[in-house]
């Protein structure tokens, strides 16, 4: 399995580009946004997945881990399949996506290409409770410590009341970044008490 490649990109395509690895040419399909980033001729490292099926070998290529995790979770839903994933991630871009399917925000999911209501639907609904989880596990990269502290001691506070961890996890992602625990407790309290 190839995890990461570092070369020089040699050409770019709309789907994907020729990446020189030390005078080894791979094809590494890219999404949209991922394309736009990069320039011919410069040096770059991707984090790689590997599809293989009976008929091809495919290579994705992502300047993040978290945009790679996201290929690989749109995968798991019924119906996306890898350039599928590719295209709804490079549409809406990684944080959009996560805060839309945490907030059951199907529009936004509808924005990628090719992905009507129904997949939509189906992917807010199967990954409403896993992606939360997600969130505040692997994008700690970009909040501060005290920030995921913060969620995490809401979110026990949440669950100590008896709320189901998906409805608060949902509702801790609907509050802003820089509230401390009790702010985010009340608003999430409020968000809650609309809902039933």
């Amino acid at each position: 399995m190839i995890g990461k490649l570092t070369g020089t990109v040699d050409h770019i395509a709309t789907d994907h580009i020729l990446l020189d690895v030390r005078g080894v040419g791979y094809i590494v399909f890219c999404s949209a946004g991922t394309l736009r980033n990069l320039e011919l001729g410069t040096s770059i490292s991707l984090f790689t997945d590997m599809v293989v099926r009976e008929d091809l070998m495919q290579l994705y290529g992502f300047l993040t881990p978290i945009e790679k995790e996201w290929h690989r979770i749109l995968m798991s839903v019924q119906g996306v399949g890898a350039k599928a994933a590719l295209a709804i991630s490079g549409a809406i871009g990684v944080s959009d996506l996560q805060r839309a399917i945490a907030l059951e925000d199907v529009n936004t999911i509808r924005k990628a290409p090719g992905v009507g209501p129904k997949l939509a639907a189906r992917i807010v609904r199967e990954l409403a409770g896993k992606v939360p989880e997600f969130i505040i596990e692997n994008n700690t990269s970009t909040k501060t410590s005290s920030s995921v502290y913060q969620r995490d001691d809401a979110l026990e506070a949440l669950l100590g009341l008896g709320y189901e961890s998906h409805q608060a996890r949902r509702a801790l992602a609907q509050q802003e970044q820089g509230d401390d625990v009790a702010a985010k407790i009340k608003g999430a309290l409020k968000l809650l008490g609309q809902e039933a």
